[in-house]
């Protein structure tokens, strides 16, 4: 292990120039448009994604600061896709911010912060690096749900937001604080280390602080029952900064999971394992179920994410099986793609929201999209591949992810996986109702709207390419399954 090795971080390194940099830019910027810095900020993070594409490439695991940061090929990818997302966030949310005069340097600024937290979590080799990179991302995230200072609406998610993430990482530092007391360590190898060899480990500690990481972690996966934030957030928030919340943080979540619990924690996975079933079977039923009853499209979405994450914890229980690891390359290799897949689906359709809103009327609830079909028919179209594609019809992207997982637990050949297999199939089916009722109103609907769309060139272009990515990972999936695959064994075996 390299002592200090400043190499393994210069991704990071760079972005915090880049964000310090667009700061001072902005203030000499005069246009209202805000251009110079929007380019600033996508120029940045695209040589950032070019960057960790690039140490992608290499495949090499290396260590640095210490031992307190890993760089290897799952948290390069995963820092890459969450740049790609920040990048098409902000493509998307320009039109709309600029339209209500909330277009200021702080949203680039602090989205920079956002996905600098992210990279921090993706390569984090301890826990006090862990948390570091968690309450950046989180309290720059607090800042951008109270964007819209005079709207109601948004200060209030603000405040339920902040409150209840402080909550949550107090939940998951008094966790890593237990973790510590019994290991004697804050490097996650040494932890692993100290759980899998040392026999005189004081086992109830170690119980009591995994169910605090656990419940930490649930909550910023929006997991069932940590998550009566989201769909508060998901409504209350400015569109834009709801699909920053639901996109690129989703991989930091995974991150972070991967990195405390099967780097860190892969000893105690009989325990955790079995939290994690019952977060899955919990934000399956509530998820869909409640979904159902909204009338608002953000809502619904935000409760459809708290039941696409219980699809993401089902694989992820699903890799230790009566005491072996043979399955855990399938199942979390599995688990990252679904999440892929989620987050470029969800991209999609709230930048899709965004494109039909206008000043003064936001488009979030679903009988706005009536007769869309017949207004701009492409428009519809788009937005019938987002949700059949979180719906799992083939063949979207949706559809194969949802496939995966499945195989995943019907691989491992218990009766409980198997069982709850079924469980995820029916209450897919449950999720299909509030999908197609959306592409039902678009359709079948009568118009209630008759104000022109108007239509941005680059926001067109960039939902088009959205809409064929979707499409084109469903039916050739397995480039994208390969890489996922790859980085998850190559990480496991470091």
């Amino acid at each position: 292990m390299t002592t200090m090795n400043w190499l393994v971080i210069y991704p990071e390194a760079w972005l915090l120039f880049a964000a310090c940099a667009v700061l001072l830019a902005d203030l000499f910027v005069t246009d209202p448009g805000r251009r110079p810095t929007f380019w600033l900020t996508q120029v940045s993070i695209g040589v950032f994604a070019a960057m960790h594409l690039w140490m992608l490439d290499g495949g090499a695991t290396a260590y640095g600061m210490r031992g307190s940061v890993v760089t290897d090929p799952m948290g390069h990818l995963l820092a890459f896709f969450a740049a790609i997302a920040v990048m098409v966030t902000i493509a998307y949310a320009r039109p709309t911010l600029a339209a209500r005069e909330m277009l200021k340097g702080e949203f680039y600024t602090l989205t920079l912060f956002v996905l600098l937290g992210i990279s921090v979590m993706t390569s984090a080799n301890n826990f006090l690096v862990v948390y570091l990179g968690l309450e950046l991302m989180s309290l720059s995230l607090y800042a951008l749900t109270a964007l819209r200072r005079d709207h109601a609406l948004s200060t209030e998610a603000a405040m339920k937001y902040f409150v209840l993430g402080a909550l949550a990482s107090g939940f998951l530092l008094y966790g890593l604080s237990m973790m510590y007391g019994a290991t004697g360590s804050l490097e996650i190898p040494k932890v692993f280390e100290q759980i899998a060899n040392n026999p005189g480990i004081n086992k109830e500690v170690l119980i009591f602080g995994v169910v605090f990481v656990v419940a930490g972690l649930a909550f910023k996966l929006g997991a069932v029952p940590f998550h009566m934030w989201v769909p508060d957030v998901y409504q209350g928030a400015p569109t834009s900064v709801t699909l920053l919340i639901g996109g690129a943080p989703k991989f930091a979540a995974f991150a972070i999971t991967i990195r405390l619990l099967v780097e860190g924690m892969l000893g105690l996975a009989v325990d955790w394992q079995q939290m994690f079933i019952v977060l899955a079977v919990g934000s399956l039923v509530v998820g869909n179920i409640a979904a159902i009853a909204q009338t608002n499209l953000k809502r619904m979405l935000a409760y459809s994410t708290i039941a696409q994450m219980g699809f993401i914890l089902l694989g992820l229980s699903a890799g230790v099986v009566s005491g072996n690891t043979l399955s855990a390359g399938n199942a979390y290799s599995s688990a990252m793609f679904y999440l892929v897949a989620y987050v470029l689906t969800t991209l999609g359709t709230f930048g899709l929201i965004m494109f039909l809103s206008r000043q003064g009327f936001e488009s979030e609830h679903i009988d706005d999209l009536a007769g869309l079909a017949r207004r701009a028919p492409w428009i519809a179209g788009v937005m019938t591949v987002f949700m059949f594609s979180l719906a799992g019809v083939p063949p979207m992207v949706g559809f194969y992810a949802k496939l995966a997982i499945l195989q995943a637990l019907v691989s491992t050949s218990v009766t409980l996986y198997l069982v709850l297999a079924i469980v995820a199939v029916l209450l897919s089916l449950v999720g299909a109702f509030y999908y197609l009722r959306v592409v039902k109103v678009m359709y079948f609907d009568e118009p209630t709207q008759t104000a022109p769309i108007v239509q941005s060139q680059g926001v067109t272009a960039l939902l088009a390419l959205n809409g064929l990515a979707v499409l084109g990972f469903g039916l050739l999936p397995g480039g994208l399954m390969a890489m996922c695959r790859d980085a998850i064994i190559k990480a496991l075996a470091s």
